[in-house]
This record gives C-alpha cells, structure tokens and sequence, in this order.
C-alpha cells in the first residue's frame, strides 16, 4: 500500500500497517509511480469529498459540507465527551495546541457549566418518573 509522501515521511512504516490499509482503499489496483508496483491505493481525496458533497444535497442539508467538516465534527465530539485536548492535539496532527483550541469555541456556547448537584436532580426526577 502506498502512502502519501508527507504521512510515509512522518511514518515510514505506515504502509505496511492493517489500520492504513483499510481506512478508505480504491476499488481497483494501479501502478505506484514511485515504485512501479502495482497494487491497491487509497481513494483520490477529490473522490471521497466528491461523495460527501452529494451525500449532503440528497440529504438536503443548507451547509458546505466535505472531508474538513468530517475532521471538525470528529474532534467537536472528542471534545464534547471529555477527551482532553492533548490527545485531540495529536489525533489531529497539529503541531501546536493552539491550533487545536480553535475547536473550543463550540464548547465555550454550548455546554456552560452545570453543578454536579443539577445533574444529581435530573437523575432523581428520571427514576421517580
């Protein structure tokens, strides 16, 4: 399986791994250009955003929305569920958190702060329902 030269660049064994293999493959083999094997590549990124943009306009969704939006929502959620934001860091291959706390700001207008005792009543008003 060939890799990208900036992800085969920042790991060389990439290639050879299950997980980087499976993740979006082409549906046929081709020639690699570098080594002149052929095998099975991954998915031209034009393609991948292609369906998505057409996903979305069956869906009848009003927004832009390609492989960016996917990324984004990935980390909102990761986010949004308490991941801390190091580990989003380096799942999104920023260098510098900085970038990464550019995705707070959902966090800053959605969710506020809530007492633990709050949720305690929510918990209590359930059971007794």
């Amino acid at each position: 399986m060939a890799t990208p030269l900036p992800v085969q660049h920042r790991y060389p064994r990439a290639s050879e791994s299950w997980a980087w293999f499976w993740v979006f493959p082409a549906d046929h083999e081709s020639v690699d250009p570098r080594s002149g094997v052929r095998r099975r590549h991954h998915l031209y990124e034009g393609t991948l955003g292609t369906a998505i943009k057409r996903a979305a306009a069956q869906a009848r969704i009003g927004k832009p929305i390609g492989t960016h939006t996917l990324r984004h929502s990935f980390a909102t959620h990761l986010l949004e569920s308490g991941q801390d934001i190091r580990t989003i860091q380096e799942l999104l291959g920023h260098r510098h958190v900085d970038t990464t706390m550019i995705y707070t700001h959902v966090l800053n207008r959605a969710l506020g702060v809530q007492s633990p005792l709050d949720q305690l009543a929510s918990m209590l008003e359930v059971e007794a329902s």
